[in-house]
């Protein structure tokens, strides 16, 4: 949805842009086009292959990109090293990239066999693996429940902590082998059985829900008036917090609901520009079937 991304930010030349997410660079080419010739872009990934990426492919515009490795919930201390105050547009894009998927060799994918680390910056934090091997089978049905909307989280962690107990699942191959037998038949479903554990676990792995949360509850205050930030969402759970935080920034008030008026003079921070997501063109999905699931939405600073 680069198109609709540009359009969304309302982009122009000069502008200072934050991509949170930079992912294989893609958003970040387009939005340096639409600033040229004097926009600034701070690019930020918490994957140093990203970073060594961006490096490569943003090049031509070195002059006018800051290139961070850090997660995007750090933005406000990024911005205040570099000097830079209140931004024109901030991006997002939650996906996976098409390295993690086929390229980082961590375990992302059920496609292949490889180590289950999982973790966005591998430098950091615990492995797939390790959650694994030392969650009991409780936090594990909470993990695919709660993260992953796994209708047979249960029966699924059971295998899981059973599994564990005669030898190490230490592969992406092992972990998608056991999942379609706790979760029984595929039946007429469209993805395959393990799709939902390994989002959950990716999703624990790399504490997304939470860092996200965390970030937009305080990004207004790095937008200057009139600045926009735009979310590409992939799966209803982060979408809803997206939906969530946006409409908390535009309507604050903290008042019990018994009160005829406001009385705790809150005033909005955001304006929601899209009351119900931008999906993908169905050329675009046929395009770029990962597409096919993106939900953007957008607000703008007051």
């Amino acid at each position: 949805m680069a198109a609709e991304v540009v359009a969304t930010l309302d982009l122009a030349p000069g502008r200072t842009v934050v991509d949170g997410t930079l992912g294989g660079a893609g958003h970040a080419r387009r939005i340096l086009a639409a600033t040229a010739p004097d926009g600034v872009l701070v690019g930020m990934d918490q994957d140093p292959d990203a970073i060594a990426n961006a490096r490569r492919v943003l090049a031509p515009w070195a002059d006018r990109v800051h290139l961070v490795q850090a997660n995007f919930v750090t933005l406000p201390e990024v911005l205040d090293r570099l000097d830079i105050p209140p931004v024109d547009a901030i991006l997002l894009d939650l996906g996976l990239s098409l390295h993690h998927l086929e390229g980082s060799g961590r375990g992302f994918s059920f496609q292949r066999d490889e180590p289950l680390d999982m973790r966005m910056d591998p430098t950091s934090g615990r492995t797939a693996a390790d959650l694994l091997a030392t969650l009991p089978a409780g936090e594990l049905e909470r993990i695919f429940r709660d993260y992953g909307e796994e209708p047979r989280a249960r029966s699924v962690a059971r295998r899981i902590v059973e599994a564990r107990g005669r030898a190490p699942i230490a592969t992406s191959a092992e972990l998608a082998r056991l999942v379609p037998r706790g979760r029984g038949p595929a039946g007429r479903s469209r993805i395959h059985p393990a799709t939902r554990v390994f989002m959950a676990l990716r999703i624990a792995v790399n504490r997304e829900l939470e860092v996200l949360e965390s970030f937009l509850g305080a990004v207004p205050e790095r937008l200057r008036p009139g600045g926009r930030i735009c979310v590409l969402a992939f799966h209803s759970i982060e979408d809803r917090i997206v939906k969530q935080q946006f409409r908390l920034h535009e309507r604050p008030c903290r008042c019990p609901p018994a009160l005829p008026r406001c009385v705790c003079d809150a005033e909005p921070r955001l304006r929601v520009l899209t009351r119900k997501p931008l999906r993908p063109t169905p050329a675009e999905v046929a395009a770029n079937p990962l597409a096919r699931s993106t939900r953007l939405r957008a607000a703008e600073r007051c």
